[in-house]
């Protein structure tokens, strides 16, 4: 958005209403045709378009007698200047009538309008040299313009030269103005092509506007090729084990050959609208006397519109007190009829004091336009969020792993869901499968379940509350063996491993996003185990390339609690009901006097201040687009590989149902001694909670629960009162089948020996 900057015209700052008063009214011009018109960018290139091909269709009829006078006029003149190419009057109308209705919704003014220039004045300089004859004929042939060009090109570098310079001037020209890549016209892969001939295209499966088609395979080959994936991507246990339906492996899939294509950038839509902050010049004088009226003396400074607000500034004078600007809020709301209004005091930076006012009319932040801004293209984060645009209309973009880890919060239909998809879509266009790797937690099961089938998945979107214990486990196990491959190969963090690996022309260790879009739901059902996990990982996992984002929209102390606040500095606050969930949030009020539809104060971990932002929105169809586009292109590339997956870092079963030792303790090892009991029970032949009491040193309610796991597991017998049960394996012997084994997430809980203790073990003994 532009930055606009108006002064107040009085006469205590006369020097600085010198130096603005052409910007200024620049700006209020501008101002005022937004308001009166009010036009979308792809209404103006519509009205470009048209009249482009309307002006085209007059001068054809010029040519011919048929526009009277005026049109003889025209085309008199024109024969001058054109010579044997007047056809190119209307040819190249209607060749930038075709630029603007291509790029609809894109600004390419410039482009369009030099690209025809040089079109036209192209194919006159080539009828210029073509003639033979002396100087007037060569003027009757490509007129005064073809004069412009061909004269100084044929004396410069001869005829056959100037020939080749200018067919490839023409080319150019019409990339220019219709604003086309090369390969769309000469460099098309062959198996493309005939791709497109073998296979039927279905026009509502098209989602992509850069000439490539995708095309949808039929139901019945869909349904076959992902049951066949999933087959390949089982990971080869003994045949004596069998898996409940319900029970999930985490699997990180090597790389596979071929290059990634990221999505294109034709896929997502760009800005819409134009703000609109009504008269400017009479909030300045608004707030200035509103001030003055509690004696308090300013000097207005710039102004600033964004999509959502805009921030006027001022300069108190000297022993003001800011505590005094703050406490007129409410007269200042009542002053300028809008509501609410938010003041910043001082601007991070500036000597200044910021008062931002809602819009009349909002505008759209579209991710189009920040993902073509050249600092996400060419940005120094490593994992670059687009954010959305700050009160002054500006792109915001942040770095996740500088975050490392993101907490967003906010009331009902404020856009969290929205922000993770903004969050979500910016890693998409960045990185391929081989280096990101994404587990999505989705309580709500209808917003992050779109995603299901991304090659960029460990795991299926996770819906069932009881199984997101058992992901955290795995990440916490999985950071740990990460730790351990950075130790034995001497890196100090995942970058410098991965540097190694390339190198070495090794697999690159991918980075891992744990999205989880309702952290209450979650809290509400397994607090303790959920909030051990997070803060383990938030503590640990920067280092090895894990990182989380969590959402909810119940800001309170039992769902944000003081661990994971301590350990996720990095916030998104948007809109919620009072100040006291504000301060849970950032720590301090401010996000009450939000707008909603995105509206967000953004508190990055490295400042103390938070950043207003519009954020971002991201409709469901682009979200569809974009998951189509990698989906598909994922089954191109298996297809192309015809080969299973080359391994990968899976997780065995007894680890993805057990997990590992999250905060320590007792409470947590009942899962853990698991394998040591079958252990126990293997070496023994025989199984009795007393057997277990002794050899693990558990008390007997740890020894009772862990003989009931094993009977679960089919591995020992049902009791017999007081013999030992039946052991079903040996010393050597393989497991048997597992029916029935689903951990809920829960842990069971030491109960201490009562003084009953000696006759219990007397019985089962």
């Amino acid at each position: 958005m532009p930055h606009l900057l108006f002064v107040l015209s009085f006469s205590k700052i006369k020097p600085v209403r010198r130096k603005l008063k052409k910007p200024k009214k620049v700006v209020k011009k501008s101002v005022e045709v937004q308001e009166v018109l009010g036009l979308s960018q792809e209404t103006k290139n519509g009205i470009w378009g048209v009249a482009s091909l309307g002006l085209a269709v007059v001068s054809m009829l010029a040519f011919f007698g048929k526009a009277g006078q005026v049109g003889e006029l025209f085309a008199s003149v024109a024969r001058s200047l054109f010579g044997w190419g007047i056809f190119l009057v209307p040819l190249g109308l209607t060749l930038l009538g075709i630029a603007f209705l291509k790029s609809i919704s894109r600004k390419i003014y410039t482009s369009a309008i030099v690209g025809t220039a040089l079109f036209v004045l192209g194919f006159l300089a080539v009828f210029h040299i073509l003639g033979n004859g002396d100087l007037s004929l060569r003027l009757h042939q490509g007129g005064y313009l073809g004069l412009i060009i061909g004269l100084p090109m044929l004396r410069a570098v001869g005829f056959t030269s100037s020939f080749v310079i200018l067919v490839v001037l023409l080319f150019v020209s019409v990339l220019i103005a219709l604003n086309i890549s090369v390969h769309k016209l000469i460099l098309r892969k062959k198996e493309d092509i005939e791709s497109e001939e073998e296979t039927p295209i279905l026009k509502d499966n098209v989602v992509i506007k850069r000439g490539m088609q995708i095309v949808d395979i039929k139901a019945e080959e869909a349904a076959a090729a992902a049951k066949a994936k999933a087959q390949a991507a089982m990971p080869k246990v003994q045949a004596a084990i069998k898996l409940n339906d319900e029970e999930r492996e985490f699997v990180i899939k090597a790389s596979k050959t071929g290059k990634w294509t990221l999505p294109p950038i034709e896929i997502l839509n760009s800005d819409k609208d134009q703000p609109r902050s009504g008269d400017i010049n009479a909030n300045v004088t608004i707030i200035k006397r509103t001030l003055s009226n509690f004696g308090i003396d300013v000097e207005m400074g710039e102004v600033s519109i964004g999509p959502a607000v805009t921030q006027f500034t001022l300069r108190p004078a000297v022993g003001v007190k800011l505590a005094k600007i703050t406490t007129l809020r409410s007269d200042l709301e009542l002053a300028l009829a809008a509501h609410p209004i938010r003041i910043e005091a001082p601007i991070p930076g500036k000597a200044l004091v910021g008062i931002e006012v809602p819009n009349k009319k909002s505008a759209i932040v579209g991710l189009r336009d920040m993902f073509e801004s050249e600092e996400f293209k060419k940005g120094r984060y490593l994992l670059p969020i687009s954010i959305g645009r700050d009160v002054a209309g500006f792109p915001v973009f942040a770095g996740l792993e500088k975050m490392p880890h993101l907490l967003i919060a906010g009331a009902t239909g404020t856009g969290k869901s929205v922000a993770i998809n903004t969050l979500l879509l910016s890693l998409l266009y960045k990185h391929s499968p081989d280096i990101l790797k994404f587990i999505m937690v989705d309580p709500k099961r209808v917003e992050l379940s779109l995603y299901n089938g991304i090659p960029h998945l460990v795991t299926p979107v996770i819906t069932d509350g009881k199984k997101v214990v058992n992901a955290l486990r795995w990440a916490v196990r999985e950071m740990e063996k990460r730790y351990e491959r950075l130790s034995s190969s001497g890196s100090r963090d995942i970058n410098s491993f991965n540097i190694k690996q390339a190198a070495a022309k090794d697999d690159l260790m991918p980075f891992i996003v744990i999205v989880i879009d309702e952290l209450a739901d979650l809290m509400a059902a397994h607090g303790r185990d959920v909030e051990a996990a997070i803060v383990r990982l938030a503590q640990m996992a920067r280092a090895v390339g894990i990182h989380l984002v969590v959402s909810t929209q119940r800001p309170s102390v039992e769902v944000i609690t003081g661990l994971i606040k301590a350990n996720i500095t990095s916030r998104v606050a948007l809109q919620v009901a009072s100040q006291v969930d504000s301060r849970t949030i950032l720590d301090m009020s401010g996000a009450e006097k939000l707008l909603g539809n995105g509206d967000m104060l953004y508190l990055a971990g490295d400042v103390s201040k938070p950043r207003r932002i519009q954020g971002s929105f991201v409709s469901e169809k682009e979200v569809k687009d974009v998951v189509k586009f990698v989906k598909q292109q994922a089954e191109q590339l298996e297809g192309a590989e015809g080969e299973e997956e080359k391994g990968g870092l899976e997780m065995d079963i007894n680890e993805a149902v057990s997990g590992a030792t999250l905060a320590g303790g007792e409470d947590d090892m009942g899962d853990t001694l698991f394998n040591d009991a079958k252990e126990v029970v293997a070496q023994a032949g025989k199984a009795s909670a007393s057997l277990l009491q002794r050899r693990l040193r558990v008390g007997y309610a740890r020894a009772a629960r862990l003989l009931d796991l094993l009977e679960e597991a089919g591995i020992i017998g049902p009791g017999e009162g007081a013999k030992p049960r039946e052991v079903y394996i040996g010393k050597g012997g393989g497991v048997p089948p597992i029916d029935n084994y689903i951990d809920d997430g829960t842990v069971a809980e030491v109960v201490s020996s009562d003084s009953k203790l000696d006759d219990k073990i007397a019985t089962e003994e």
